[in-house]
């Protein structure tokens, strides 16, 4: 192998290995910040010393064997508490001692280790876009400029988002540990929420020039799937897998080969991912047999499966939709559960009936700068003939996105209202998309 063939391999090994890595550190020096930097140097020492010894036979537990001997020379070189030290030390001599399988030592407790590490990198001390980027640094192997191209925001921004999380989570003392009873609940709830948020952000992303961006979309899948691995009890766990399987089996018919959005209801069902389908609606079964009251997430899968089922876009469930609508707002009320329970109303019922929903919305605060309520009243308007104000409320949703796909969607639904569009409303700052 060349020199520049054994660097691709060492860098293939750690981005798969690196979470393992991080999770089974951070369980022996109690910070995710110091676990990081020993991963890293483990990186570092296997740039340096493979290209001239080769690759070795259990890459995985050279890595891990590396980052332990550097924990032992951190902790000896900074003086750091006796009994931590002596604790860390004795572990490894120990190890030296009965000369370990250390591919079986890599393993242990893995899955614990990488679950501790979900709920700490979504630890409710850190905001929200802390925890998103903390968990795609540590789980998922971005780095630092992939995670801001993703978010569209500036590179220092992101570096100190994930500097502070760990400050913080070190400040805090947060334990590395799985919480149990309530708060493993709400806990859980966190950390499928910074999931979701990524995937929603990969699957309409707010701002930009790309309608979507998949790679955001794949990682939460790939985060999804390991929690799904490690929590196989946790109905909500795969009512989440369900809902990603059935969106992310959409992507191909999303848009035009030029980029523009191809919405629902007119994309074409042929060039939807059959295998992401049957693996998402087995995950909503699962979902489904884990409990008799469905969660959040599983109610919005069993919304995504009422279309996936559909072999046409005239063949949706629309009285099942308005129904799981209903109950998702019963128990996660919300108005944009609203706003999508009018959509669903006006497929069934006629535009008027979807129209008195979201009329009654116009005042609610949260939807203020909320783009999709003019966007869903500016549709149902124009399905009922009255253009002027359907182009209007076009033009507004305009303003209000801050996605260039989207905006030029938006303004061309307008001018097809009439000859001439409105001015634009003068555009306001972003501000945080409910998906």
């Amino acid at each position: 192998m060349t020199a520049t063939d054994i660097t691709g391999a060492i860098e293939a090994v750690f981005r798969i290995e690196q979470a393992k890595l991080i999770a089974g550190l951070t369980r022996m020096v109690r910070d995710v910040g110091v676990a990081e930097e020993l991963a890293q140097d483990a990186l570092v020492a296997a740039l340096e010393q493979w290209p001239r010894l080769g690759i070795p036979d259990k890459p995985a537990a050279w890595l891990m064997a590396s980052a332990k001997n550097r924990a032992i020379d951190r902790f000896r070189r900074n003086k750091l508490a006796e009994r931590k030290h002596e604790q860390l030390g004795y572990e490894l001599v120990i190890e030296q001692e009965t000369q370990p399988d250390l591919d079986a030592a890599l393993d242990d407790d893995i899955g614990d280790d990488l679950l501790r590490l979900m709920f700490i990198s979504c630890h409710p001390v850190l905001a929200p876009d802390a925890q998103a980027a903390l968990t795609l640094r540590l789980l998922g192997g971005l780095t630092t400029e992939e995670i801001a191209r993703a978010f569209l925001v500036p590179e220092p921004t992101v570096a100190q988002r994930i500097v502070r999380a760990k400050r913080m989570l070190a400040e805090k003392r947060v334990p590395f540990e799985v919480p149990r009873g309530e708060e493993r609940a709400s806990r859980l709830a966190s950390v499928l929420a910074v999931i979701y948020l990524i995937f929603n952000e990969g699957y309409s992303a707010t701002a930009g020039d790309d309608w979507m961006r998949p790679q955001l979309c794949q990682e939460a899948l790939r985060l999804g799937r390991i929690l799904a691995e490690l929590a196989r009890d946790e109905a909500e766990v795969h009512g989440l897998i369900a809902l990603m399987e059935i969106q992310a089996s959409r992507f191909g018919a999303r848009t035009e080969p030029s980029g523009e959005p191809v919405l629902l209801l007119d994309q074409n069902r042929a060039r939807w991912d059959q295998l992401l389908i049957r693996r998402g609606l087995a995950a909503l079964e699962r979902a489904e047999r884990l409990t008799q009251v469905p969660g959040p997430y599983a109610l919005q899968a069993a919304i995504a499966a009422c279309h996936a089922r559909a072999r046409t876009a005239a063949e949706t469930d629309w009285a099942q939709i308005v129904g799981l609508y209903g109950k998702l707002g019963d128990i996660a009320p919300s108005p944009i559960v609203e706003l999508n329970r009018a959509v669903a109303l006006a497929m069934l019922f006629g535009p008027e009936a979807g129209l008195a929903v979201v009329d009654a919305l116009k005042s609610e605060p949260t939807l203020r700068a909320y783009h999709l309520l003019p966007s869903v009243r500016g549709d149902l308007l124009e399905k009922l003939g009255r253009f002027d104000e359907a182009r209007a409320e076009f033009a507004r949703a305009a303003a209000l996105t801050q996605n260039e796909r989207e905006r030029k969607l938006l303004l061309d639904r307008a001018a097809a209202c009439g000859d001439e569009t409105p001015a634009l409303p003068p555009k306001r700052e972003s501000s945080p998309r409910a998906k």
